[in-house]
């Protein structure tokens, strides 16, 4: 059992979840109700109270949520932080039982690899016909993309997001392989090659085979830039401090493969990482080079900083050439995309109208928001290069979420379906279940959807 949770449901003392309205009909201990009254609790939603009992210790908390339309299904992972240590468990107005235990579990997380924090042995009794082997899942998959995004790149390069994926593969007994440095360029990968080429960490191409060859193909492809400076057209210092986030994708596909071994899904799943860093030293590529790509394209780089498109397009030809059910890429890509939807809520990119409005149902039902964005082919042409099939950039300021996505579209074809999640797996404020710091974004709404299709 995960250590945020307890099976002492005797022994684990109440918190009330009230609304303003549900207040007063609550089934409340009498002295509790005089306590609340006496503090001017009134059951607003994010306020807290411990009630005491009859010989002055604590005999619970209430805890005011929305109700309706406004109700946070993550609300109760703001408890952690307020609870006194022990064992607890949720009564009252809980919408969504499981959700609820969810964001409670991951209100705990703390990144502790260089400071630890003080022990707070704070349990939740799982609500009951809450599932707790779904979700321990999900909260080892989501604590492993925070852990992997919050390590900065000097503890967290190449070499060690290769290590990462290779100990999750030999945990479900998963077949892994890596192409590292220069046989690269041998087994056709040049754009992933160019990318990483000047860092002191080899780039590299990790993959996670796993699954019955007779079941549906899903095929995961994360970006892994373990930092990116930039290269030549180097990033100002405040645009590098959170670049080591830059790997999000990776860890995010690499959360979501956790998630889908752990429950053995019914999938044939494939995971490609290209991992880079992408630095500057006198082997770095540089702005007007033209580069050919696996899919034979050739691509005029007009700016460096766009690198992650890049390692992509190598890694999402490969994935098309087996013509999978499904392709799905997870890419901390555009600052585009923050500027039209913020950090919260992350663009979504597919052609499959079917795909896309499962996956906006799911996303709405687990509380792991997204929205679709257009791949409008009519901006297809900001991508036009006088040298070469194709810019890696856009001649134009507008739409770079779109364009990126345009530009990835070039590499798949063959794929039954494919999507592009742009992602920013970072949380630059605490809210409740969900602190400061790195995140996975999207991958409970795609366990659902899988599920969901293929068992």
């Amino acid at each position: 059992m995960l250590d945020c949770l307890s099976s002492a449901a005797d022994a684990a003392r109440p918190v009330w979840c009230v609304t303003r309205e549900s207040l007063a009909a609550a089934d409340l201990p009498e002295s509790v109700r005089r306590f609340a009254e006496a503090a001017s609790f009134a059951g607003e939603a994010g306020k807290f109270l411990l009630a005491p009992g009859p010989d002055g210790t604590v005999a619970g908390a209430l805890f005011g949520v929305a109700g309706g339309a406004r109700a946070d299904a993550f609300a109760t992972g703001a408890l952690p932080a307020l609870l006194p240590a022990g064992d607890w468990r949720l009564v009252g107005e809980i919408a969504e039982p499981r959700l609820a235990a969810l964001a409670f579990a991951l209100g705990t997380y703390h990144f502790s690899r260089y400071r630890s924090a003080p022990a707070r042995a704070v349990h939740l009794v799982p609500p009951e016909g809450v599932d707790v082997a779904a979700l321990t899942r999900t909260v080892e998959a989501v604590r492993l993309t925070r852990d992997l995004v919050n390590t900065p790149a000097n503890d967290l390069g190449p070499a060690e997001l290769e290590d990462a994926a290779r100990a999750l593969a030999a945990r479900h007994g998963a077949g892994f392989c890596s192409i590292v440095g220069d046989a690269l360029l041998a087994q056709n990968f040049p754009l992933i090659h160019a990318v990483g080429r000047a860092a002191t960490g080899a780039p590299r191409l990790l993959e996670i085979r796993a699954g019955d060859p007779a079941h549906p193909k899903v095929t995961l492809v994360g970006k892994g830039v373990c930092f990116d400076t930039g290269g030549l057209d180097l990033k100002p210092s405040a645009a590098m401090l959170l670049m080591k986030k830059d790997m999000g994708g990776a860890a995010n596909a690499l959360g979501l493969a956790h998630l889908l071994l752990a429950r053995k899904a019914k999938v044939n799943l494939r995971v490609l990482i290209p991992a880079v860093e992408n630095s500057v030293a006198g082997a770095a590529f540089r702005p007007g080079d033209v580069l050919k790509s696996r899919k034979g394209l050739s691509v005029e780089i007009g700016n460096t900083d766009a690198e992650g498109r890049l390692v992509l397009a190598d890694a999402l030809a490969l994935a098309d050439e087996e013509a999978p059910e499904l392709i799905v890429d997870f890419a901390t890509l555009t600052g585009a995309a923050r500027v039209a939807l913020g950090p919260q809520l992350p663009p979504a990119f597919t052609h499959d109208e079917a795909l896309a409005a499962d996956l906006a149902r799911h996303a709405a039902a687990e509380a792991d928001p997204l929205w679709r964005l257009p791949l409008w082919a009519p901006y297809a042409g900001m991508l036009d290069s006088k040298v070469a099939d194709t810019n890696n950039v856009s001649s134009g300021a507008f739409a770079g979420a779109i364009t990126a996505a345009l530009f990835l579209e070039k590499f798949v074809s063959a794929a039954r379906s494919w999507l592009h999640l742009d992602i920013f797996a970072w949380n630059p404020s605490a809210r409740p279940g969900r602190p400061e710091g790195g995140e996975a974004q999207t991958i409970r709404a795609l366990d659902a959807l899988l599920a969901e299709r293929y068992g």
